[in-house]
């Protein structure tokens, strides 16, 4: 059996990458791999009692501001819990001490994921920043045995724009579990009660956004739009899935625009598959900056037309005729009339044909899986 550990910060819901990281292991053959999670943090997280009952071990690794404490907090994990074959971190930047304590430690394989690009917040660094994130770099190249995009500029932006020459670095999509997402047209059409439980009305046009509460989401435009399309449209609804450090001060963005009664938080949510195909009429994706933002992925799998910001990577386009990329220098005008045609124009695709485009693709977890195991057995 080949034993794994990955390093994140925590195992929470709202979060991509780990949403990821819970349907690898849902689906990788738990008869050939032991997967072993270290987190960063002493908050229990809405996956970690899952990750145990799947066999996980879930460590708790404190310190990773204190690196030396870090250090022995994770030399400690490995020698406790090992010998693990493969070191496989998500933690960007800081995975490059992680990797080099592994190599001390003398595990074999050593991989770094990047999940996002950095590389807008990365021009408007300090100078420590700055040095920080070329150091820590430095040590991914020196020290990682292979790494993973979850796309293109992900890559890019932690292993360098030459990442592509390197035979070490290369694209991993994220992948979802497309089944909650076959869901019997009987069922689409009886989603009054999962409606009501929001708070909406049969008739009401419902916009829809999955998404931490940080600034990288962009919810202030996601409030301008709200309140523009609730003016043209009084039946428009926008429900929020999700939580956050900047929760509070969106409510209180909502409340002072006196929507209070037309914007839904519905939380963090294990029913978001249900939420796109039954509830949500458009999702609505505004971010600055991304990786490859998974929420975006199962919206095309719902079946959902979706308007998204230009700074999207185009890798997340699995449906492109559901997709519409606005400039997020481009009107509030321009942003509404784009989602509330979804009220009017036919669906370019059937939610059955979106279904099966995004199947047969490498957004699929079970190609995702098997392209990771692949990888884990090329560079034993």
């Amino acid at each position: 059996m080949t034993k794994v550990l990955h390093v994140m910060y925590y195992m929470g819901r709202d979060g991509g990458a780990e949403t990821w990281l819970m349907h690898v292991l849902r689906n990788i053959d738990r008869d050939e791999y032991r997967m072993d999670l270290v987190v960063q943090t002493e908050a229990k997280g809405t996956f970690d009692d899952e990750i145990r009952a799947l066999g996980s071990g879930l460590f708790k690794c404190l310190g990773a501001r204190r690196p030396w404490t870090f250090a022995a907090n994770f030399l400690h994990i490995l020698g406790q819990h090992g010998p693990y074959d493969i070191v496989h971190s998500h933690i960007h930047d800081y995975s490059g001490f992680v990797l080099l304590l592994a190599r001390w430690a003398g595990v074999p394989q050593r991989i770094a994921h990047s999940h996002i690009d950095w590389s807008p917040v990365r021009k408007g660094a300090g100078v420590l920043r700055t040095l920080y994130s070329a150091l820590a770099r430095g040590l991914i190249r020196r020290y990682a045995t292979s790494g993973f995009g979850c796309s293109g500029p992900a890559a890019a932006d932690l292993f360098g724009s030459d990442w592509a020459q390197d035979p070490r670095w290369q694209v991993l999509h994220c992948g979802i579990d497309v089944t909650p997402y076959q869901v019997p047209d009987s069922a689409i059409n009886n989603s009054r009660e999962l409606r009501r439980q929001l708070g909406l009305n049969d008739d009401d046009f419902v916009m829809g956004h999955v998404g931490r509460f940080v600034h990288q989401k962009n919810h202030a435009l996601l409030i301008d739009l709200a309140a523009e399309c609730i003016r043209r449209e009084p039946r428009s609804r926008l429900v929020l899935v999700g939580h956050g450090g900047l929760k509070a001060s969106v409510e209180q963005a909502v409340a002072a625009k006196g929507l209070a009664d037309r914007v839904i938080f519905a939380g963090v949510r294990s029913d978001v598959a249900r939420l796109m195909t039954q509830v949500f009429d458009v999702f609505v994706m505004p971010s600055l900056y991304e990786g490859l933002p998974v929420a975006l992925i199962e919206a095309q799998t719902a079946g959902l037309p979706c308007v998204i910001s230009d700074a999207i990577v185009k890798e997340a386009t699995a449906v492109i005729p559901l997709v519409q990329c606005l400039s997020l220098r481009a009107p509030i005008d321009s942003w509404a009339d784009a989602v509330l045609s979804a009220r009017t124009k036919p669906r370019p695709v059937t939610r059955m044909e979106a279904f099966e485009l995004v199947t047969s693709s490498s957004f699929n977890i079970h190609n995702c899986v098997q392209k990771l195991q692949n990888a884990y057995v090329q560079r034993q």
